[in-house]
């Protein structure tokens, strides 16, 4: 399974046959300097419709014939601009040639109307994937383990919008993942979290492994 960064919490995963990008924030992410375009992918998960993780879902999703995944709202939205769409909800999963997508709570604004933000659970490539989205801590996350460990755990760290970095390391001690890969920071001073902060944290008071990556980099698990 490959991790690649765009920074903020745009990233793919790929097991070299499909490829999964999730929430693509690029063109005005001041991480990265891609062209929407130019990313491949099958799959686009979105976690709600805030700018900086809906963005460039339309165009790339046209680009490459892709399935937007998400809730009805924001694959609603994404459908009636022309792209491919799969609607979910909240608590609900569903099968997909690559594996299954369960989306779990996520304590946040949609950016949408009558919708709901939400986090992801993706079995792909033989791995068992968490990625929060937008959230604050919530309790809930003690039991996201129940259809199985996960492997690895994305959890935001910025403060302000989403958990920060005392709250993300209790996240990572309920979840019990293998590794975390904290995303969601210092893309603008508001989130100027620092992750080698959040490692140090998270390893010596909790011990559950951090994995920083650095925008632009990839890294295989």
């Amino acid at each position: 399974m490959k991790f690649n960064y765009y920074g903020h919490s745009a990233f793919t995963l790929s097991d070299d046959v499909t490829t999964i990008l999730f929430d693509p924030f690029i063109t005005e992410n001041p991480w990265t300097q891609v062209c929407p375009t130019d990313i491949h992918c099958q799959y686009i998960i979105v976690t709600h419709c805030h700018g900086d993780h809906y963005g460039d879902t339309e165009a790339i999703a046209k680009a490459n014939d892709a399935t937007v995944i998400s809730t009805a709202e924001v694959a609603g939205k994404a459908g009636e601009a022309g792209c491919k769409a799969h609607a979910m909800h909240v608590g609900g999963s569903a099968d997909f040639p690559f594996g299954k997508v369960r989306l779990t709570p996520a304590f946040h604004g949609s950016g949408i109307a009558g919708g709901l933000a939400c986090g992801v659970i993706v079995e792909f490539g033989g791995k068992r994937v968490y990625f929060a989205g937008d959230t604050g801590l919530f309790s809930d996350m003690k039991i996201l383990d129940r259809f199985g460990p996960i492997d690895c755990a994305i959890l935001p760290i910025g403060d302000n919008f989403t958990m920060g970095i005392d709250d993300a390391a209790l996240a990572a001690l309920w979840i019990q993942p293998r590794f975390v890969i904290p995303v969601h920071y210092k893309t603008w001073p508001i989130v100027e979290a620092d992750p080698q902060e959040y490692k140090k944290l998270t390893e010596t008071k909790y011990n559950i492994p951090v994995q920083v990556v650095d925008p632009g980099t990839t890294y295989e698990f």
